[in-house]
């Protein structure tokens, strides 16, 4: 009985209401922090830490943003990667027009424009819902792009319109290497997921479920919902502004506004809907499988077909095939890679019990 709760139960409301109530789920946590901390530090190469684990983790900071507006709080949104722009935008102007301002708090500075910009953006969702707010955020993703290419301030005046970052000093200290940008972008993940674990059972959580589930009904019991409303795309588009600066910063290094064009905020979308929406942990889940996913068929690819791999015909395959995929979890399995697991963990309460 591997998750086996003897001696384990709940005696009051503080120990029920914990991220992870278990013995076996917190020791869970302390070995994957391990793991990223300690392990792959020692045992990753620079391919690995550059072109795999710092994009998977700014992916999954932006699908917990998303996560939290749609997921928790049901409103859709196809934005994402604008607030992306605003927070990489927004964080460069501030490391280059004030200089001596610590990088972390540029990244948070940026994180807070992409909050208000959020804000506005959702103002709209009072009136409208659905299709129709889907509509109004895929407005804003353009009017974003339209306003990081013409207005050239933003780049300093560059004729190109490509931005290229400064050397990342943390604390006095250097974090250009790949290892050091791995570590950075891995701190700031971690920390503003510790921050999102506490929301869903946090009264702004409980909010956001009600209005999710049915807002006539939150407004009825005294729910203000607008407010929660707004909220939710401030949180939502802070977390997507800071992920859009350690794009920006730790991964690309040199942007411009088609780095954060309308496939990338579909990108994020397809992240919830494989890992699962209204969860935590799918956004990790499903950032993993959007990145690992095209690196195995091009593997596959290359060992059936002997190295002779039609780069065109692998990319129109790999769109078939989260086509596909996308449909199936949202007919057979809403709930994404998050359920599947959660399944899997019922399953192991009572192993080696069988279960009727």
């Amino acid at each position: 009985m591997l998750y086996s709760e003897t001696g384990q139960l709940s005696t009051d409301h503080l120990h029920s209401a914990r991220s992870f109530r278990l013995r076996q789920e917190r020791l869970e946590v302390i070995v994957l922090l391990l793991a990223a901390f300690v392990a792959v530090p020692l045992l990753g190469d620079d391919y690995w830490l550059t072109a795999i684990l710092i994009p998977f983790s700014i992916l999954s900071l932006a699908g917990l943003g998303l996560n939290m507006l749609t997921g928790f709080a049901g409103q859709l949104s196809v934005g994402s990667a604008a607030f992306m722009a605003v927070g990489a935008y927004t964080a460069y102007n501030v490391t280059l027009r004030l200089p001596g301002v610590p990088l972390l708090l540029a990244f948070a500075l940026g994180g807070v424009a992409a909050a208000l910009v959020g804000v506005l953006s959702g103002l709209p969702s009072l009136r409208i819902k659905g299709f129709y707010l889907v509509v109004s955020t895929l407005a804003a993703q353009f009017f974003i792009e339209w306003v990081f290419t013409r207005f050239r301030w933003f780049s300093n005046d560059n004729a190109s319109g490509l931005v290229s970052t400064p050397p990342l000093q943390v604390l006095g200290r250097d974090a250009s290497s790949p290892l050091g940008r791995y570590l950075l972008t891995l701190s700031v993940v971690v920390a503003l997921t510790a921050l999102a674990l506490g929301i869903p059972k946090s009264e702004l959580g409980r909010r956001w479920m009600a209005v999710r589930d049915m807002d006539t009904a939150a407004a009825v019991i005294g729910i203000p919902v607008l407010r929660t409303k707004l909220l939710a795309f401030a949180v939502s588009s802070f977390y997507c502004g800071v992920a859009g600066a350690l794009w920006g910063f730790t991964y690309v290094g040199t942007f411009d506004a088609r780095t954060f064009e309308l496939s990338r905020s579909f990108q994020i979308l397809f992240i919830i809907i494989i890992g699962g929406m209204g969860s935590i942990a799918g956004s990790f889940f499903g950032a993993a499988f959007m990145l690992l996913l095209p690196i195995a068929m091009s593997q596959l690819g290359a060992t059936l077909l002997g190295g002779s791999v039609d780069q065109g015909a692998l990319e129109n395959y790999k769109k078939v095939v989260f086509g596909v995929l996308i449909v199936a979890f949202l007919i057979r399995e809403p709930g994404g890679l998050a359920r599947l697991l959660r399944r899997a963990r019922d399953r192991a309460r009572i192993w080696p019990l069988r279960s009727w």
